[in-house]
């Protein structure tokens, strides 16, 4: 990849920096793109060390949660609750188009990878998927309650629920969130965590 094309993918994903979500941070701004795939990332990285996930290619999440939300680069964030199909097809379209001007090595790698994801038939593809939930879960309950819309008072609790389902560790993990969550709502403030 000559130096040019690497710094034009840096460019492009970079945007993802100032590409807000939904969700607050903790210290009151809008949390970006770039934020929560990094902590997914490194969520990721957490698991690695766990028994129940030692056969699995931690690298390849670590991958798959860097680059999962590109796509948002081209058509900013839009809230799960709001999504509609046809936004996917168009975030998507536009993802791989971008992905598709890439050197060859890189390409090939970033479209097995995004094949891989959208199947989410193997444990890495159900790992990166479960944790892009889990983490947008988590960052809700680290904001403040004045930023949430009525609807995410249920969302909080559900959200998630079905990709965590092929792991325990990960099954645990979301009861822990969901304790966390429900501590929150009734103390009606921003809480730790359990």
């Amino acid at each position: 990849m000559s130096p040019n094309d690497f710094l034009e993918i840096l460019s492009k994903a970079g945007m993802l920096k100032t590409t807000t979500r939904h969700c607050y941070t903790e210290e009151s701004r809008k949390e970006s793109v770039a934020d929560h795939s990094w902590r997914m990332a490194l969520m990721a990285m957490l698991l690695s060390r766990e028994p129940e996930f030692a056969q699995t290619d931690m690298n390849k999440v670590i991958r798959m949660c860097l680059i999962h939300d590109l796509g948002e680069a081209f058509t900013g964030d839009i809230p799960s609750f709001e999504k509609t199909t046809s936004d996917e097809i168009r975030e998507d379209a536009y993802f791989l188009d971008w992905v598709d001007s890439f050197p060859d090595a890189q390409k090939d790698e970033w479209i097995c990878l995004l094949r891989e994801m959208a199947n989410l038939q193997t444990k890495e593809a159900k790992t990166y998927k479960a944790l892009d939930k889990l983490e947008a879960v988590i960052s809700h309950n680290e904001s403040d309650l004045s930023t949430w819309l009525p609807l995410e008072y249920d969302l909080q609790l559900v959200y998630g629920k079905e990709q965590v389902q092929f792991s325990e560790y990960l099954k645990a993990l979301s009861r822990h969130i969901d304790t966390w969550t429900r501590r929150k709502i009734a103390d009606g403030q921003p809480t730790s965590f359990p």
